[in-house]
């Protein structure tokens, strides 16, 4: 039986792991640098910068959601989903959609006027999920990154 509840302090080594291991399925695990030390002061600290859901089926965990606030000048608060991940043993039971629902009632009970997230274009299998829930893909826009040497050097050229 599927459940779905808040991560607390306690988890912050099953987040790390499930992080992890949506890294190695997008290829890119040699990318991740965060912490439990990292996750622990930013997720669970006096001002936490995001929250998380865990999935259970029965007692094994699932999936997680990772989601945050952000703001759009044109419409208001939003919610952005940053990580929605299942274990290969849950997928095509409906872990995802549940995470994902509950994401939207949070947002909708914070009163955001929407929910943002990104797929990758190589994963047909969410971009048919996402499709199915009727999404708006903003093709339009293109995402942008700017970090390490090039977020330090544009640093220092600020008066």
């Amino acid at each position: 039986m599927l459940s779905i509840r808040a991560a607390t302090i306690d988890d912050v080594t099953l987040v790390r792991k499930l992080i992890c291991e949506l890294a190695e399925y997008e290829n890119e695990l040699h990318q991740v640098q965060i912490t439990e030390a990292d996750l622990a002061r930013d997720g669970f600290g006096p001002q936490p910068k995001f929250r998380v859901l865990l999935a259970y089926w029965d007692d094994e965990p699932a999936g997680y959601a990772l989601f945050f606030d952000f703001y759009s000048t044109w419409r208001g608060r939003h919610m952005f989903l940053e990580d929605l991940f299942v274990r290969e043993a849950f997928r095509g039971q409906k872990v995802g959609k549940c995470l994902l629902a509950a994401v939207a009632r949070i947002a909708e009970s914070e009163g955001c006027h929407g929910m943002r997230w990104e797929v990758l274009d190589w994963n047909q299998s969410a971009v048919e999920f996402y499709k199915s829930l009727g999404v708006k893909f903003l093709n339009d826009w293109r995402s942008i990154l700017l970090e390490d040497e090039g977020l330090r050097r544009l640093a220092k050229v600020a008066l």
